[in-house]
């Protein structure tokens, strides 16, 4: 019988945590006005402004397929330093989960990154045969080497403290919209296998108006080895209350890797954000972690000032920057969804 080919777990591979030394961002760039139907009009200059702000740190990578989306993007953009555009097209721009996810191999090994299945959140908004092909071409671009697990998953149903341990929810990853045919303990062996961590601390459920199915980056996020922020919702009558404390409460009791207890700090909820009467999956945890950088989003309420002040104590060698994203959320997901990091392939 033939040996299956070996993993990159087998191989020393790992997904490193995103503060770890930087190659680059990935972006793709927003073209697909189903996405904000009404506000369309403002979301290019939300793009522009990231792109100014993450260049001045570290490379930017952008996707741009088509002539169309090439010339907005050259536009608006290719002037900028340390900017690429690559003629890759997608069929929106939430690079996080179609995008690839880079891993970090011994010292002398090729680079690396997974290549995972991708069916836009259960099939929810077809097509997205494009944005399923995004990992192999961007792996043919930079002569990476690709390993493809066969499973679906998005970028931003994990956070790894690059260690080995990994944040996710039960409500995506155990989603029968995913992999009906795995259950906790092969998708645990998925987790191992692929790199990404062998210590799963499994949430719950996520927060009304989130699209992915309880998505971890609007959720809890590393910011260090050991500890974790986790958004809360200190309103009883909040529809997000309850989801909120029983993560809160699962993470108070998680340990790390080698058993030691996670340090939790708080970051509260921004006030509702509505759009068209809807309910916006609006989260401080979706902050990006880049070369000498947070992007923080910002909602135009009291709250924005405490995620601020909390996120610089939390990274005190980053600037930390807030970046309106009210008009971004009504695409149902903001800094952290629309980036995907390429870590320097050996740390």
């Amino acid at each position: 019988m033939a040996q299956s080919a070996p993993t990159p777990a087998s191989l020393g591979y790992f997904m490193p945590a995103e503060w770890a030394p930087r190659a680059a961002t990935w972006l793709s760039w927003p073209h697909n006005q189903e996405s904000w139907p009404g506000a369309f009009e403002t979301i290019p200059g939300v793009w522009a402004e990231l792109a100014r702000t993450l260049c001045e740190f570290e490379p930017v990578h952008i996707l741009a397929g088509s002539a169309a989306v090439m010339a907005e993007a050259r536009r608006m953009v290719g002037d900028l330093p340390r900017v690429t555009l690559h003629d890759i097209p997608t069929n929106d721009a939430w690079c996080r989960d179609h995008g690839p996810m880079f891993l970090c191999g011994p010292a002398g090994a090729r680079p690396a990154l997974v290549d995972w299945g991708y069916n836009a959140w259960g099939g929810k908004y077809p097509p997205f045969d494009l944005d399923d092909q995004v990992p192999r071409l961007v792996a043919e671009a930079l002569d990476f080497k690709r390993f493809e697990p066969g499973i679906i998953l998005e970028g931003g149903a994990v956070d790894v403290n690059g260690l080995g341990a990994v944040l996710t929810t039960e409500q995506c990853l155990l989603n029968p919209n995913r992999n009906p045919q795995l259950d906790r303990a092969d998708v645990e062996r998925y987790l191992a296998d692929y790199g990404v961590g062998r210590h799963v601390i499994w949430l719950g459920e996520g927060i009304v108006g989130d699209d992915t199915d309880g998505h971890i980056d609007e959720l809890a996020r590393f910011v260090g080895p050991r500890t974790v922020v986790a958004a809360v919702e200190e309103d009883p009558t909040d529809e997000n209350y309850q989801a909120l404390a029983d993560n809160l409460k699962r993470l108070q009791s998680a340990t790390d890797q080698e058993g030691r207890a996670l340090e939790v700090i708080t970051l509260p909820m921004p006030r509702a954000v509505y759009f068209d009467d809807r309910r916006l999956p609006a989260s401080y945890t979706n902050f990006y972690i880049a070369s000498g950088v947070v992007v923080v989003p910002m909602f135009d309420g009291p709250a924005d000032a405490v995620a601020i002040e909390t996120l610089t104590r939390l990274f005190p060698n980053r600037a930390v920057r807030g970046i309106r994203a009210v008009e971004l959320s009504w695409g149902l997901g903001t800094f952290h969804c629309i980036t995907q990091q390429q870590p320097q392939p050996h740390v």
